[in-house]
């Protein structure tokens, strides 16, 4: 069954008759287009692909499976006709529609369609990976671990942190990655207790921590990996945070595996490092969804209700931030498996200096 015919399937589970796709990750994964502007609809017989007078020629090698047709100048306005006969109802993405959006769509759409939040639909399928999505993801995590083992050997200590978040995009690239997947964090010292801190222009000092938050983009798939390394011996305090995160990450790890819910695992490693006087201290879920996108279902979190199934790619990243002192994040990227799950970075976690 294909992607768009197992999306068909779940139309129902919204009340519509029709979905319109426009979110571009969603389009790409249902229809293989890679461009920049393009929509689908799908639904029982129908499978529609729009996109205008630039991308033509390449939707004629990308979309193999829909009715392809260009747009008019005004793009919107292709969704003017061309509908089955009847009333309709046309489920859209709503998280990735503006209001102004679709006050747009109500106008050119007959009044006999009416129009339905529908979110969520492409992205319950996306969040349970082919193997073929596997193999790309975990593709993307060795080339992270390459660049990994090539910023050790270059070394930290007197470099700035934007300097040193630069160099490691730029060798990302160099190997093979379309782009990072997110801004890389490199955030030493005091700037580690900021979770998503931007490279400061800083250099990095001796002993101290410095975390590192990097992914590449490559064949269209994401990976996403953290480590905190130290730059010379380490204050008692921040070594002994670096313990416990690295005990609370890998008792979450241990227990990946179908069946638990997302806020089931977060729960292993949170109540790890609430119990040891650190919960005020580890604010974020401990992990999510990682694919086209880095960040998508399932979710690691305390609000994440949908229980782990065999196929999901999710992070396991606990940290624990200290206002003005450090922090420590690490960070695993794996898939689940019928049995448990399988981790597909290997940057060692052990507590390593480097100079």
């Amino acid at each position: 069954m294909s992607r768009a015919d197992r999306v068909a399937d779940r139309l129902a589970e919204k009340d519509v008759d029709l979905l319109l796709v426009t979110h571009l990750p969603n389009l790409r994964y249902l229809t293989g287009f890679t461009g920049s502007n393009g929509m689908a609809v799908v639904g029982a017989g129908v499978r529609r692909f729009v996109t205008d007078f630039r991308y033509v020629e390449q939707a004629a090698q990308q979309v193999l499976d829909f009715d392809r047709e260009q747009a008019p100048q005004d793009f919107v306005t292709a969704l003017e006709s061309g509908w089955p006969e009847g009333r309709l109802t046309l489920g859209f993405e709503d998280e990735h529609v503006s209001v102004r959006a679709h006050a747009r769509l109500r106008s050119v759409l007959p009044e006999r369609i009416e129009l339905k939040a529908a979110g969520g639909l492409v992205e319950a399928e996306r969040a349970i990976k082919e193997p073929g999505e596997i193999e790309k993801i975990a593709a993307a995590a060795a080339l992270c671990d390459e660049v990994y083992e090539w910023l050790r050997e270059q070394g930290l200590v007197g470099r700035t942190e934007r300097e040193v978040a630069f160099a490691l995009e730029h060798e990302m690239r160099r190997r093979g990655a379309t782009d990072p997947s997110f801004p890389s964090i490199v955030a030493s010292g005091p700037r580690g207790a900021l979770p998503h801190a931007s490279p400061a222009d800083e250099p990095i000092e001796r002993g101290t921590l410095v975390t590192l938050d990097m992914g590449v983009r490559l064949d269209g798939y994401c990976s996403d990996c953290t480590r905190t390394w130290a730059t010379g011996e380490l204050p008692d305090e921040l070594a002994s945070i670096y313990e416990l995160t690295l005990a609370a990450q890998v008792a979450a790890l241990d227990a990946v595996r179908p069946g638990p819910e997302g806020r089931e695992i977060d729960a292993v490693a949170r109540d790890m490092i609430a119990a040891a006087g650190h919960g005020e201290h580890f604010g974020h879920g401990l992990g999510h969804g990682v694919g086209t996108e880095v960040h998508e279902a399932p979710r690691l979190a305390r609000t994440g209700k949908d229980a782990l199934v065999p196929g999901n790619v999710v992070t396991v990243e606990p940290g624990i931030y200290l206002p003005g002192v450090g922090g420590v994040r690490i960070e695993d990227l794996v898939v689940v498996t019928e049995r448990g799950r399988d981790v597909l970075t290997s940057t060692t976690k052990d507590l390593i200096t480097v100079g």
